[in-house]
């Protein structure tokens, strides 16, 4: 019975993206089968909604992110895959919300690595390839171990970086990997100068064919580890934080706060390069740049999220799902075809991102995969009409187990679902009350129902990442 369930599901499913690839305007496909643009996705890892100038960041600048508002288009209202690393990552590569992706949360492999997606998982390079792209991967991939059968090289053409996670919280490491060999350290380098040297190195290498280049950076990520000189730089502005001490994975930090600021200038100068190259490439106009994070900030290593308003005016961080915790920047710039300093408040996520792919790259639609996505490039090329999600699903396991719905102006959120999978469900109007302050829940009794239904049929039972009691006695 099972099986039919699902198998009666794909084919559901396989409608609706159907449905949806066609309600792409007629522009935007014919755009985007003449152009066949680079693509460079750039993920930082931990970085808040308010951790940019071009979002309202006032303590420190980053003025060559913030071209890419000025030139391109600035996301008001997006959304990450999840609240932690992984699952955001899955949700990202499959275009599956956590509701259906295979990885719903951080779950460890000793002695390096963690839970792998399935033999054959469909992802945005192995569709981008399909199209004729050559795809890279720099940075930190978190969703499988070294040699499993979601090993980064089962999907991309070159990777460069790390496979663990865990082994990413150190930005002076012992050893990253090329490809699938292990490259010896020395403990001393700085892991991020290197991996941003190999994405540009691919970027020079693949100039003259259609290249997919993937960022996942591991600034500003715990620990608080940045390089001397933007460190003493900001240890001058923050003294009174000198005396303070941030330990993380096995590190000591003197000056956390000052180590913030300076990573994030860090990170900032190198998309900066990553753009200079475009232009001296000649391939600016060709390349379109997406800049985004994984989820909201963090509070470890020393880290002090409300002294920078790292969620600026959300409540939550990193492990909620409040908007803190789940709505993330994004840029998009393609010089020619996005409008200079455009802003736009279409709710979108991580799992768009694969269908917008698609649509970028002119991907036949018999050869797409489902998706839980809406492809967002009407909006990007203010071209054709924007299909809208009907809602937004999301479900974290860890701290007693929470779900979040986001429905048009509505945002619901259920807590300690492990225990008690009718908890009451929290509701929010966030077009009155961004800062999700007030719980209106009782004045809305048919929209708690509506949300309460949407929690129970949003996703499907996932053995490995159990949320619900009656789960528990499932194999």
């Amino acid at each position: 019975m099972k099986v039919l369930k699902r198998f009666i599901v794909r084919i559901v499913n396989t409608v609706v993206l159907i449905c949806l690839l066609a309600g792409c305007s007629h522009e935007c496909v014919q755009a985007a089968d003449t152009v066949k643009p680079n693509i460079i996705y750039i993920l930082a890892d931990d970085l808040g909604y308010g951790d940019l100038s071009c979002y309202g960041q006032d303590k420190f600048q980053t003025p060559n992110i913030d071209r890419l508002a000025a030139e391109g288009m600035k996301f008001t209202q997006h959304y990450s895959g999840s609240t932690v690393c992984a699952p955001s990552r899955c949700a990202l590569m499959t275009g599956l919300h956590t509701g259906h992706a295979v990885v719903r949360g951080n779950m460890e492999i000793q002695p390096e690595g963690q839970a792998p997606m399935p033999v054959g998982t469909v992802t945005i390079p192995t569709i981008l390839k399909r199209a004729g792209y050559t795809s890279g991967m720099f940075g930190k991939w978190g969703l499988g171990y070294p040699g499993s059968a979601s090993d980064p090289m089962e999907f991309f053409d070159e990777f460069y970086g790390y496979n663990c996670q865990r082994e990413a919280h150190n930005y002076y490491p012992d050893h990253l990997w090329h490809n699938r060999q292990r490259v010896e350290l020395d403990g001393k380098t700085y892991s991020h100068d290197l991996i941003m040297d190999a994405a540009k190195t691919f970027i020079r290498t693949n100039k003259d064919k259609p290249f997919f280049c993937y960022l996942p950076v591991t600034i500003p990520h715990a620990a608080m580890q940045a390089p001397k000189d933007l460190h003493d730089k900001y240890r001058k502005q923050f003294p009174p934080f000198e005396n303070t001490f941030g330990k993380y994975a096995g590190t000591t930090v003197q000056n956390p706060v000052a180590a913030f600021p300076a990573m994030v200038e860090h990170l900032d100068n190198g998309v900066g390069e990553v753009m200079e190259l475009l232009r001296e490439l000649g391939i600016d106009d060709n390349t379109i740049v997406m800049f985004t994070s994984d989820n909201g900030p963090h509070k470890e290593g020393g880290h002090d999220p409300e002294f920078f308003d790292s969620n600026g005016p959300l409540r939550g961080y990193k492990r909620d799902l409040y908007e803190g915790g789940i709505r993330a920047p994004l840029l998009v710039r393609w010089p020619g075809k996005i409008k200079a300093k455009s802003i736009t408040d279409h709710i979108s996520a991580f799992w768009d991102v694969l269908p917008t792919c698609i649509d970028l790259a002119g991907v036949e639609i018999a050869q797409a995969p489902y998706t839980d996505g809406v492809s967002f490039l009407p909006t990007l090329l203010d071209s054709g009409a924007q299909s809208e999600h009907a809602y937004l699903y999301w479900e974290f396991h860890e701290q007693g187990g929470k779900q979040a719905v986001r429905m048009g102006q509505w945002k619901a959120v259920r807590l300690n679902v492990k225990r008690k999978p009718n908890s009451p469900v929290e509701l929010y109007d966030l077009s009155r009350d961004i800062g999700e302050e007030n719980n209106v829940a009782d004045q809305h009794p048919k929209i708690v129902a509506k949300m309460a239904e949407i929690m129970k049929n949003a996703r499907i039972p996932n053995k490995e990442f159990k949320l619900l009691p009656s789960e528990d006695n499932e194999k």
